[in-house]
């Protein structure tokens, strides 16, 4: 039996999480229940082991659930309790933030820029760049988690295959494949902003409502620009950690 999704269709795993969100809602497992063991689920929805681990899994990030060794899923809430977190230590942490997430193009343009976005995205007034709107779910959640403008530098922008598309595999990974470019360190900025009405329609929010306003630089080996990504998360919708170690170097002991 394959679980491979055809184009448009929903990996097995959100699918089947989207039906155990349901019935929890439902109330046909309740607030303090056990959900059916891994085993039983597997038989119940003639999936894989794999795929029903993926499916908790998505409902655990939700606060829907946890798991505890020897005793099993338990039901925390009938609604998801926090919106997505997401924990940064490495370059690779960016990585698995793409792969549980989806993002879904809703518009792409050329946009030529000005001299505020050309000091934004560390481009050149009069460039043209190509733009691209879309927004970005974490499933099994229909509610999207942010809305996402991308920016592609001007030597690739014949980038293709963006129109419809949802994925989970960033698009920058789109112009390593068509023009053998490399992304080799992303900077960030955090900072916290006010919902704009025509960003909080699209995210079915209060506008002026708080929110959190990142925004991702991708370079290549040259350091130079390929990608700008700004997305803007409702406060409740999105939760970003970083890890810190100090450097410790023995001193002294005074004496």
């Amino acid at each position: 039996m394959s679980e491979t999704p055809l184009a448009g269709q929903r990996a097995r795993y959100q699918q089947v999480a989207q039906t155990l969100l349901a019935e929890i809602a439902a109330g046909r497992y309740p607030v303090g229940a056990l959900l059916p063991t891994e085993q039983a689920l597997c038989a119940e929805f003639g999936a894989s082991r794999f795929t029903v681990r993926e499916a908790i899994r998505q409902l655990v990030q939700l606060g829907m659930v946890d798991r505890q060794a020897g005793v099993g899923t338990r039901v925390r809430g009938a609604r998801p309790v926090r919106g997505y977190r997401q924990e940064m230590r490495a370059l690779a942490d960016l990585a698995q933030y793409s792969a549980e997430t989806e993002f879904e193009v809703l518009h792409t343009a050329p946009v030529e820029l000005d001299r505020d976005l050309a000091q934004a995205l560390g481009g050149k007034p009069g460039q043209l760049w190509l733009r691209i709107e879309g927004l970005r779910r974490a499933a099994p959640d229909p509610q999207p988690i942010c809305f996402t403008e991308i920016y592609i530098h001007p030597a690739f922008r014949a980038i293709t295959g963006l129109a419809g598309r949802r994925s989970r595999e960033p698009v920058y990974t789109l112009i390593e494949q068509q023009f053998g470019e490399q992304v080799v360190a992303i900077t960030q900025q955090i900072r916290a902003v006010t919902l704009a009405a025509p960003i909080a329609r699209s995210l079915d929010a209060k506008p002026g409502g708080p929110a959190l306003w990142l925004c991702r630089h991708y370079l290549n080996r040259r350091d130079e620009v390929i990608e700008v990504a700004i997305s803007t998360h409702p406060a409740e919708r999105f939760t970003y950690s970083e890890s810190f170690r100090r450097d410790w170097t023995p001193q002294g002991d005074g004496r």
